[in-house]
């Protein structure tokens, strides 16, 4: 019989506007190994990044919503948009579970790199306009010199969702994005949109020499397992039993076999499966 409570076995509620969430997934598979995982895209109300604070909200309430009704121990917010702006409300209405965001986690990684130069946050056009970085950073790098700008760039996600990071114009749009600060620009560029990662390559050949590129990956994996451990949450069955971890549960509002297709290259890792579900 396992010696673990129901809550300690169960799994990790994680849900983005689409496919973005999946580089925070590998991040929690990598520092979670012993974890399991629901994982929702919101493929069908995609980009969050162009709606509007209450419809954010709603939806980020929903897909919130069908992950607990599937029992999850905790819920990882994998949307900077849905962070930013509805990170209260889902708070608010499951006061009992443990909600993490991809903001503060984000911003703590780049205020510990950042220089004089500043620091530069790339996001979609409603994470900008709403200033969760940019109030974020300012509370962390209190009393210092560093300033910090913000760069909407609107176009990102849907390339992002298309698998388009070789295009041509893929290059194009992410040089215009960075018009201005190429030359002389901040050397820390923070990604404050889980999609952004997958252009790490291309931005590597645009980006001067000595830029720190930060994404809030591995730091928000890194907060989830400190507090899961804190609230003695964590899955402790042994690797051979059959409680130990197991497959992570896919699950999309539209187009199921392009987000196994293009969703394997946000993961790292094959998708076997994904399920449509209607919100």
């Amino acid at each position: 019989m396992s010696s673990l409570n129901a809550k300690q076995e169960s799994a990790i509620g994680v849900f983005d506007s689409g496919m973005g969430g999946l580089t925070v997934l590998s991040a929690l598979t990598q520092v979670l190994p012993q974890e399991k995982f629901v994982y929702l895209g919101d493929t069908a109300r995609l980009p969050y990044g162009t709606k509007s604070k209450t419809t954010v909200e709603r939806y980020a309430l929903q897909a919130a919503g069908l992950l607990v009704q599937r029992g999850v121990k905790a819920l990882v917010v994998a949307c900077n948009t849905a962070s930013g702006m509805a990170l209260p409300s889902l708070q608010a209405a499951f006061a009992n579970l443990p909600i993490f965001g991809v903001v503060e986690p984000g911003a703590q990684a780049a205020a510990q790199v950042a220089d004089d130069s500043g620091i530069l946050v790339l996001a979609t056009e409603t994470t900008i306009r709403g200033g969760a970085y940019q109030q974020a950073l300012a509370g962390l790098l209190k009393g210092s010199r560093v300033p910090i700008y913000g760069r909407s760039c609107p176009l990102w996600v849907t390339l992002a969702e298309q698998g388009r990071q070789s295009w041509t114009l893929t290059e194009a749009v992410l040089k215009d994005s960075l018009r201005g600060f190429l030359s002389r620009g901040p050397k820390t560029i923070l990604l404050g949109c889980t999609h952004f990662p997958v252009f790490a390559e291309n931005l590597n050949t645009i980006l001067p020499s000595g830029v720190n590129v930060v994404d809030s990956a591995q730091t928000t994996a890194k907060a989830v397992k400190a507090a899961l451990t804190a609230r003695d949450l964590l899955n402790r069955a042994d690797g051979g039993s059959k409680e130990y971890g197991g497959p992570t549960e896919y699950f999309a509002t539209d187009g199921a076999d392009r987000f196994i297709q293009v969703g394997s290259t946000f993961l790292g890792a094959a998708i076997p499966q994904v399920q449509l579900i209607d919100i």
